[in-house]
């Protein structure tokens, strides 16, 4: 336990589900009178939120902690300490390899981290965040684990079932946040549709989504991370009834061939995708339509490559990440060996990313012209501001530039009339 330390950062790796824990983590830090400072160079301790998800982010993990470890060992910091996705997972291992390191913590350790920085620590301090993001925007958490056994994901090695928030629990917090300014709510999870189902055996997300946007002040309600198998339908209804929740679905679907899907273990086909797809772009009139692929998947043949290809040339999403395969110790596929080469993965993701950057410039040239509303999220430069459309989720997806002779704050809704489109930009004039 130390005494002596009065000031504390924070360093956040992996994804914003980590950003949210990071978030509680200071408000109780900030309760207890430790003073938050972003800059490590002022900082008594240095925490290390991790990622232990794909083997690129554990290795960028360590590297990061290996830097802090020699400021620890020059006395520049008084305490270090890592929590978190990889400490979870590696605990062990972490102990034997990183010298200088004070406490590795798993998950869900806000009181050890407490009791290891502070003497006699008020506990009571529940519920407060520290917002990370900027004021206008925040991430809400809506559960943690997943159910699923998708063949190459680590998650439910590493957090175990999933756990759903209670729903008032939930809307208190939605309510603090905009109270203190938050105009965008992004709904996060390993699998946001499963909401519910272990409280209740029901799907419960659009009875979430209803009482969400009835909270007054809150102008976009996003959803991120649903699962294809069992989207619930009733989300559509809701969706295209109240206006402040975002018309934008991100489901990960990670591959078309029923083949690969069947070895992932991903509980649908490709024919069942293409009827969510199409029921969801039916049900929901102007929907954007995000999506996540894997690619190098062991066992993912020529053909293989080419039905996915060929499904993102005719499907036309509007938004697409490309993920290089990744084996993961301890998943379904990790026996299966990693045995397509690094540099076939990086041509095949490459090839699609190339794909996509064409149906995007063609979908954005279609709305010059057009007058959109716009999401200030930051001033870039003497009258010009980069903001965000409906279509677009904070930090992955488009953004648009704004030029305008009037200051406008960071959070403000503006209409812009788009001028000019590039593949993920688009610039126009406050109207």
């Amino acid at each position: 336990m130390s005494n002596n330390i009065k000031s504390f950062s924070i360093l956040t790796l992996g994804c914003s589900k980590n950003v949210v824990d990071s978030e509680f983590l200071i408000a109780r830090l900030k309760g207890n009178e430790l003073n938050y400072v972003q800059n490590i160079d002022e900082a008594d301790a240095l925490i290390i939120n991790t990622c232990g998800f794909i083997k690129p982010a554990k290795e960028e993990n360590i590297q990061l902690i290996q830097e802090a470890s020699e400021l620890r060992r020059r006395n520049k910091l008084k305490s270090l300490i890592v929590f978190g996705c990889l400490a979870e997972r590696y605990a062990d291992e972490l102990k034997t390899q990183l010298a200088n390191v004070d406490h590795i913590f798993g998950l869900n350790s806000n009181d050890e981290i407490l009791k290891a920085l502070v003497q006699n620590p008020k506990t009571e301090l529940l519920g407060e965040r520290e917002l990370l993001t900027p004021k206008h925007y925040a991430y809400l958490k809506i559960a943690d684990g997943c159910n699923h056994t998708c063949s190459f994901c680590a998650i439910p090695l590493i957090k175990g079932s999933y756990i759903s928030k209670p729903k008032e629990i939930l809307i208190k917090e939605a309510e603090s946040l905009v109270e203190k300014g938050v105009k965008e709510l992004v709904l996060i999870a390993q699998d946001t549709t499963y909401y519910g189902i272990d409280l209740t055996g029901q799907r419960l997300l659009a009875e979430l989504l209803r009482s969400l946007s009835d909270i007054k002040g809150l102008e976009w309600i996003r959803m991120m991370y649903a699962f294809p198998k069992g989207f619930p339908e009733d989300v559509l209804k809701v969706m295209e009834e109240r206006p402040n929740i975002c018309k934008y679905v991100d489901i990960p679907l990670q591959h078309v061939s029923n083949k690969i899907l069947k070895s992932m273990k991903r509980e649908t086909t490709r024919n069942e995708i293409e009827k969510y797809i199409e029921k969801i772009r039916t049900k929901v009139p102007g929907v954007t339509f995000r999506s996540t692929f894997i690619v190098g998947y062991p066992g993912e043949t020529k053909k293989d490559f080419d039905e996915l290809y060929n499904f993102l040339k005719d499907v036309r999403l509007d938004r697409v990440g490309v993920f290089t395969y990744s084996a993961e110790e301890g998943t379904p596929a990790f026996p299966l060996g990693d045995i397509i080469p690094e540099e076939v993965k990086e041509h095949r993701r490459n090839l699609l990313m190339e794909l996509q950057q064409k149906i995007s410039l063609e979908k954005n040239r279609k709305k010059v012209g057009d007058t959109l509303r716009v999401l200030i999220d930051e001033k870039i430069a003497e009258n010009q501001f980069k903001g965000r459309t409906e279509q677009d989720a904070p930090e992955i997806d488009n953004a648009v530039y704004v030029e305008s002779k009037e200051l406008i704050e960071s959070g403000t809704f503006v209409n812009v009339t788009i001028h000019r489109a590039e593949e993920y930009d688009l610039f126009g004039s406050v109207v």
